[in-house]
């Protein structure tokens, strides 16, 4: 065969190959955007619906921890006019009147108080973005490493509260942008922000067979993200199934408290311009035991921990070295609900304010 034959026949067979290269290159470019653009819808959709699950879990948990934090301070403010006025009787009287109260429940009022006090000073005081709602998870787990420890609430519940609520927002502020306080690891321990941080720029390599590779990869990251954050949407509802039981319990009492903390105000006013204490002196007492019995329900309330605390070998509650209490984790590596606790204290709390109006 002439050679110009012989080369414009290998002319045609490269041409060939080149044409079909082409054309496979053009194919898996294509399916490359494909499987993006796909993968990237479905993220998407599931990112949103999770935002907005973590949006609404973390406006439950703020406006929980708000609601703490008030009936924290006006327990002390409550305690700080009971004393004042118990002691005016008891000058006026020679008496010495003391209110038929357990020991163990005030101090445990006392403690509530003084654990809202500080950590109001020392962080939400401070400015600290979502301390309201890290106190909603965080201070039931602080009172009970107190009780558990031995150690004065006040004092843990200074540099502890500070350090817990640093941590939750260091989980939260993995992803920022989005992720939020409520989604950090204050609820989910931290398992969803990997994935949803690792889903970046949604680009491939500009080669045709390393763009396919890099697509389905990131198809693959991206199924691993929709199934965590799926997890995380349920346990986000979950949590925040709780957490409203726990508010709208918590609110109910906490209006009937109101109603004798008014009457006690009322009472202070009347001495300020001179009425004889001995007219209303056994209503006074009446309304200070009635405040303290609805104060020790609403305590038991708060310091029971939203979430399981790790308990060692001697029944003592696990603190790490930071003072923060570690939270018990599922087979997801998210956090426990303390639901039998939980369901208890609320149960109880129902029965035993039935005599309060």
């Amino acid at each position: 065969m002439p050679l110009p034959f012989i080369l414009a026949g290998a002319a045609a067979a490269v041409a060939s190959y080149g044409a079909k290269k082409g054309y496979d290159g053009y194919q898996d470019k294509s399916l490359a955007n494909d499987i993006l653009e796909s993968a990237k819808s479905d993220y998407e959709t599931e990112k949103e619906l999770f935002d907005k699950v973590n949006e609404r879990t973390s406006n439950s948990l703020t406006q929980l921890g708000e609601l703490q934090l008030k009936v924290g301070e006006d327990f002390k403010e409550f305690r700080t006019i009971a004393d004042k006025l118990l002691e005016k009787i008891n000058q006026a009287n020679s008496k010495d009147l003391v209110i038929d109260f357990p020991q163990h429940k005030l101090d445990k009022i006392d403690g509530l108080a003084l654990s809202t006090t500080a950590y109001v000073s020392k962080v939400a005081g401070a400015g600290v973005a979502g301390a309201a709602a890290a106190y909603a998870v965080y201070g039931g787990v602080m009172a009970l490493a107190a009780a558990s420890t031995g150690t004065p609430i006040a004092a843990l519940s200074g540099a502890a509260a500070y350090n817990a609520t640093m941590a939750a927002i260091g989980g939260g502020s993995l992803a920022a942008g989005g992720f939020g306080m409520a989604g950090g690891a204050m609820v989910l321990g931290g398992v969803v922000a990997a994935p949803i941080m690792a889903i970046a720029g949604w680009a491939f390599a500009s080669h045709a067979e390393e763009a396919l590779s890099d697509a389905r990869k990131t198809r693959d990251e991206v199924e691993d993200a929709i199934s965590k954050m799926t997890k995380g949407r349920n346990q986000l509802n979950k949590t925040r199934d709780y957490v409203d039981q726990i508010f709208t319990e918590t609110q109910r009492i906490y209006k009937v408290f109101l109603g004798y903390f008014d009457s006690l105000k009322a009472m202070e006013q009347l001495l300020k311009i001179g009425t004889n204490i001995e007219a209303f002196e056994n209503d006074l007492i009446q309304i200070i035991q009635n405040g303290y019995q609805v104060a020790a329900i609403l305590t038991d309330i708060i310091t029971t921990p939203l979430f399981k605390p790790k308990f060692d070998e001697n029944g003592k509650v696990v603190v790490n070295k930071d003072n923060v209490v570690e939270i018990e984790t599922d087979k997801n590596g998210m956090q426990v609900i303390n639901v039998i606790a939980i369901d208890e204290v609320l149960a109880k709390a129902k029965f035993d304010s039935k005599q309060f109006k």
